[in-house]
């Protein structure tokens, strides 16, 4: 038995070579192994209180999903940076002695780490404030938009309608101006413009773009005081100039281009079936010489295409089956 311990010691005896020092305490190959096996039971442990603490918020309706990332993430970095003092400590290296590190870190981070520092403490701002949560549809100061699907400790992941995911430093969400679409409510207004030819009856441009917005699945239908409306906003150079005013459906405010193009298709396509004109800057043409030919050919050409505006079938609308 004594042979057999002997032959086991010899075996795991490297574990005790001295790879360095830290003052006076040596740092061998079974010190770093036993911080490496500390730090890997304290992520696990990490994981799975994460996991508990879903799971009793799974039972309890009434807390937030954005309250649950928060408190998760929170716990999570709690639990780990109490895995690597106590990791540190287990190789008998003394806490105290890290205000000399402390020191120098200071100085690091005057230097070198200032972004990082301030992302990370930005971060923290985030989760504690609740200003900006997971799922949120946002727009920032540089122009980029979309969902909010991760708040990490150093940045935020965005996944735009285009299913792009953008990288964005969290000091961007606390020094820059954004807007969150759906901090409190779901529910958006859009306001849609288009212009028709002067002489128009205006009650006839209002009946026909209702019927447009009435056919867009968009449309928020339930019966509140938030109806579509019509407004008569300004007399242009060229056009009587409106705008369609309307309310959206939660699910369909993640998605304004998409939206916004579905409401033009149909606007235009009641225009057309009312026979509302849409106009455009006019230009004079003088013509110094005109042959038969090309006059036979314009007469031709305008024959068919009034042939095919009788005929045709109103068109289908892509936008409108977006979401």
């Amino acid at each position: 038995m004594e042979q057999f311990l002997t032959e086991v010691g010899q075996l795991f005896g490297w574990l005790e070579t001295e790879l360095f020092k830290v003052g006076e305490t040596a740092i061998t190959y079974g010190s770093v192994f036993r911080v490496m096996v500390i730090l890997i039971v304290t992520y696990i442990a990490s994981r799975l209180l994460q996991n508990g603490l879903r799971r009793i918020a799974g039972y309890r309706k009434s807390m937030a999903q954005s309250s649950v990332y928060a408190l998760t993430r929170i716990t999570h970095y709690v639990v780990m940076v109490i895995g690597f003092l106590i990791a540190v400590a287990s190789i008998g290296i003394d806490l105290t002695k890290f205000a000399i590190f402390a020191s120098a870190l200071g100085v690091g981070v005057g230097f070198g780490l200032q972004n990082l520092i301030s992302n990370f403490t930005a971060g923290i701002m985030l989760l504690f404030e609740k200003t900006l949560k997971v799922g949120d549809f946002v727009e920032l100061e540089s122009g980029v938009t979309g969902e909010v699907k991760e708040i990490n400790i150093r940045s935020t992941i965005i996944t735009t309608n285009d299913n792009i995911d953008i990288i964005v430093p969290n000091s961007e969400f606390v020094a820059g101006r954004v807007t969150n679409w759906t901090m409190r409510d779901t529910i958006r207004r859009l306001k849609v413009g288009f212009g028709v030819a002067y002489g128009t009856d205006k009650e006839l441009v209002r009946k026909a773009v209702l019927e447009a917005a009435a056919r867009v699945p968009h449309t928020l239908d339930d019966g509140s005081f938030r109806p579509p409306q019509v407004w008569l906003t300004e007399f242009g150079d060229n056009s009587l100039n409106f705008e369609l005013v309307v309310w959206l459906k939660p699910e369909a405010v993640n998605r304004p281009s998409a939206v916004k193009a579905a409401f033009m298709w149909e606007i235009h396509t009641s225009l057309e079936e009312y026979g509302i004109e849409i106009p455009f800057p006019q230009r004079d043409l003088h013509i110094k010489s005109w042959d038969d030919d090309a006059k036979l050919a314009m007469v031709q050409q305008a024959k068919k295409s009034s042939t095919a505006k009788r005929s045709k079938k109103r068109p289908e609308n892509d936008a409108a089956d977006e979401l």
